[in-house]
């Protein structure tokens, strides 16, 4: 592995590594991120960004300029996830049920460690660079409360980027395509009802039991009968609840689940194909059936130039052949997609090492892997460098 790391920011990896440990042990959920911020406004203001908080509730807004130029986005989520930890480590949570599982101790501390030395070194770029610090990112929509909360009319940047780790890839890697990088994520509660019977007797009923294992069914078909090949498509029901006793037929069915996609076409397809099959199934057995759908977040779309300008600064960072062009897309998702909607941009993945032991994303036993801290750092300043150069 061959890097071509930042120096000033390697001089940095003892404050990120202290940072990000403390906010590992005092994670924040969704708009409670009040230590956090408060936290983050002190650094930047501390490096001597003119600084913003309160925007989606709990988010910050570092801005730090250099002369004439172009305005970019450099954003970090900050918030932790609803999790007991079990890593055992000395700077493990402090507050039951919630950890940082997912990295967002580890992006925060990339993008101040990025901050504090842009801040150093104002003559290495000409420009406007906005650090944003994003609240919520989990399930919360905490891009969509800072985007509507004025975030780019008050910081009208040409183009926003974002970052996030990746278990699996090795540290001292990248990862960054055009196109889609992560599924649309939506949510359904279907509620079948038919007639109770006797468990014993159910001709004199309707078994919405029955219904919803023919509706099941018939949605996996969707897929792989609707959906163009060359299109992805995940539906997933995740839940069943139905009855309680063992010799009665109940009134309901209750089914949740999430479907997930790459693009408009497709996710209206499935939502229109799931309601017309379901309706269909529901109405030949005498039942009916009530689909509620929650449409969450968007897919996740890296616009062309924008990626090519950030595969570059990673290349800069760990050579070209530490970057993959063409990973294949995730279907988790990503609320950066907000972000992406409003400007163009690229979300990238950074290695974070082996998934070995349980460190997985939102698993219990995850923790960011400190070495790739000043690479992240790196990766944003090189980034900074090449969009802002200062001639």
């Amino acid at each position: 592995m061959s890097l071509n790391l930042v120096s000033g920011v390697e001089a940095l990896v003892g404050e990120m590594t202290a940072w990000r440990r403390d906010l590992h042990a005092h994670p924040e959920t969704a708009f409670e991120e009040t230590r956090t911020a408060a936290m983050v406004a002190d650094l930047l203001q501390s490096f001597g960004l003119e600084v913003h908080t309160g925007l989606g509730k709990t988010g910050v807004v570092g801005v730090l300029k250099s002369g004439d130029g172009p305005m970019i986005g450099l954003r970090a989520d900050m918030d932790a996830l609803h999790m007991n930890e079990a890593t055992g480590l000395e700077y493990a949570s402090t507050h039951a049920g919630k950890m940082h599982a997912c990295g967002h101790d580890g992006h925060t501390a990339m993008l101040l460690g990025a901050a504090k030395h842009l801040a150093a070194q104002a003559e290495a770029f000409k420009g406007t660079v906005v650090f944003i610090f994003q609240p919520a990112e989990e399930g919360e929509g905490g891009a969509q409360s800072m985007v509507e909360d004025g975030l780019f009319a008050r910081f009208p940047v040409d183009a926003v980027y974002g970052l996030h780790n990746w278990p699996g890839m090795d540290v001292g890697t990248f990862a960054v395509k055009a196109g889609p990088i992560m599924a649309a994520y939506d949510s359904f509660n279907a509620r079948i009802t038919g007639q109770g019977a006797h468990g014993g007797m159910p001709h004199l009923g309707v078994d919405p039991v029955v219904v919803s294992a023919q509706v099941i069914s018939a949605w996996q078909s969707i897929v792989s009968r609707t959906v163009d090949p060359q299109d992805a498509a995940v539906i997933s029901v995740t839940q069943v609840q139905a009855g309680d006793a063992y010799n009665v037929i109940p009134d309901t069915v209750v089914l949740k689940g999430a479907v997930r996609s790459f693009n408009d076409r497709v996710r209206d397809r499935v939502w229109s194909r799931m309601r017309q099959m379901a309706s269909g199934i529901c109405e030949g057995y005498g039942a009916a059936i009530d689909l509620d759908i929650h449409r969450s977040y968007p897919a996740t779309v890296n616009t062309d130039t924008e990626t090519g300008l950030a595969a570059l600064a990673a290349a800069d960072v760990v050579g070209h052949h530490g970057v993959d062009h063409h990973p294949i897309p995730s279907m988790g998702a990503e609320d950066f997609a907000y972000m992406l909607k409003a400007k163009p941009g690229c979300y990238v993945w950074m290695g974070n090492g082996p998934g070995d032991d349980g460190c997985l994303l939102h698993n219990p036993r995850y923790d960011f892997n400190d070495e790739a801290l000043v690479i992240g750092a790196s990766y944003w300043v090189r980034l900074v460098e090449n969009l802002l150069p200062p001639d």
